[in-house]
């Protein structure tokens, strides 16, 4: 297209003759996800050095939004059954409803036990090699049934994938589920059968699974169920086992997700596997977490930004984050670091080309659990089991801006800011409005300018806030 033509296309773009929604979320404030007005745009306004601005250009569009959702865990759906019917219905509402509730997307769950389980388990008996008792009765007393309430509540369709947190112990050079260890190679065939199994018997059930990750947190011992790989160990599990198996199973079009750990390595290990063509034919993307900020509290956000420059043919995808070490004066003090950490990766990670984000535990007891190691972590919602109350914390709010209004198939669009004191990111729906989300990561109230192709809007940020401002054609 020619600078020319380009100009006429953005000159045609009239914002204000489109129907205008805010809505805002701030700390200390009654405003949760709350409409707040619309704008009223006027001719282009210059800005200045010494503006707050936010420049929005529809004409340049990237990745295609697939979702935005969390994990539902063993944790999650046996704090769900402790609840009375009325705060289960509330909570599936508040959720999954696009309407009434954040309009949550994409779901991910776990392959046998994690640290947010009440125990450790598997689906087959020690030692069964051949994986001949195979069986997920435990998930149907909890998990199953939330699961199948999550999809209903979704209006019957959720993007699903799975992940495992360890194999089982006798497949492994520790003989635990805990604490880090290899798969055996002499396993490695029975382990990709295992996945194949879960599908299948997930699939039985009515729960499609749209794909899967290889191994969450690859190169983390915990004292929780944990497995080590290489980058050339995983590459080479996907190569000869998982990517064939899957394909034999007739469960070849089931999304192969690579890494799901932190973003510090995680171009060396796209690196590795994607560079091998053999192997990179069976994956989708790469998934990332954000806990490598424990190194000095700076989340490395550019590392997201070099696979999507590397590899613009794979996808990314963000798999898990939680605040840790749960504490409920937090929650009850409304900690603004809290729900921040949330749109400060979204914003960024959607800006650097992901194209799906998924939080932790959708929803945790009053003492961040429940959790067989101990491990307690914040949740956007936590059940008391004791006195059947819903916390909504601002975590919730945060990820309903950008989840009730960006929806899948949308398209990120450009975004850009003035002011180190904003963050912004917008996308074009598939309906043809325009979502725009803004942040004030400061301290103080900031008045901003809004410009799109020949309009400029004059709005403001509150302290500790964050904005979706919606532009619908009339």
């Amino acid at each position: 297209m020619k600078p020319t033509d380009n100009n006429q296309v953005i000159n045609s773009i009239d914002v204000s003759k489109m129907k205008s929604e805010v809505y805002k979320t701030a700390h200390d404030t009654l405003l949760k996800l709350s409409f707040d007005g619309s704008v009223e745009f006027d001719s282009f306004e210059q800005p200045k050095e010494t503006d707050a601005s936010v420049t929005v250009d529809p004409t340049k569009e990237f990745q295609t939004f697939l979702g935005i959702g969390a994990a539902l865990t063993d944790a999650s759906a046996e704090t769900f059954y402790k609840l009375s019917k009325k705060n289960q219905d509330r909570f599936m509402e508040a959720y999954y409803s696009q309407e009434k509730g954040i309009g949550y997307s994409l779901a991910r769950t776990i392959i046998h036990s994690c640290d947010f389980s009440s125990e450790s388990y598997t689906y087959v008996e020690e030692g069964d090699k051949a994986l001949k008792t195979f069986n997920i009765e435990h998930d149907k007393a909890f998990r199953l049934p939330f699961t199948k309430k999550a999809i209903e509540a979704a209006g019957g369709t959720l993007t699903m994938y799975a992940s495992p947190w360890s194999p089982p112990a006798f497949m492994k050079t520790n003989n635990n589920m805990l604490n880090g260890g290899k798969l055996k190679p002499e396993f490695y065939q029975s382990w990709a059968n295992y996945y194949a199994k879960f599908i299948k018997a997930y699939e039985k059930e009515g729960i499609p699974i749209w794909g899967l990750t290889v191994q969450n947190e690859p190169m983390a011992v915990q004292r929780w169920e944990s497995c080590i790989y290489t980058a050339e160990e995983e590459r080479d599990f996907v190569k000869n086992y998982l990517g064939p198996t899957l394909e034999k199973e007739g469960l070849g079009d089931k999304n192969i997700i690579v890494w799901d750990h932190n973003r510090d390595l995680l171009f060396q290990r796209a690196n590795v596997i994607l560079n091998d063509p053999e192997a990179a034919k069976y994956v989708w993307g790469t998934g990332f977490h954000w806990y490598e900020d424990w190194k000095d509290g700076i989340p490395m956000f550019d590392a997201v930004k070099r696979v999507q420059e590397a590899y613009p043919d794979k996808n990314l995808i963000f798999t898990e984050g939680c605040n840790e070490k749960f504490d409920w004066d937090r929650i009850n003090n409304e900690d603004p670091k809290l729900a921040e950490r949330y749109g400060r990766s979204m914003i960024h990670d959607f800006n650097n080309g992901t194209v799906a984000w998924t939080d932790w535990n959708i929803l945790l007891d009053e003492t961040g659990g429940p959790n067989h190691v101990g491990n307690l972590c914040f949740s956007p919602v936590h059940g008391n089991t004791q006195t059947d109350e819903l916390t909504f914390t601002n975590s919730y709010y945060y990820v309903g801006q950008f989840s009730k209004f960006i929806r899948p198939g949308a398209k990120r669009i450009s975004s850009a800011t003035t002011s180190n004191k904003l963050l912004s990111t917008a996308f074009t729906n598939p309906d043809g409005s325009i979502v725009i989300v803004v942040m004030n990561q400061s301290e103080t109230k900031l008045n901003f300018t809004l410009s799109i192709a020949t309009n400029t809007a004059n709005l403001n940020a509150l302290p500790h806030s964050i904005q979706t401002i919606i532009l619908k054609k009339v």
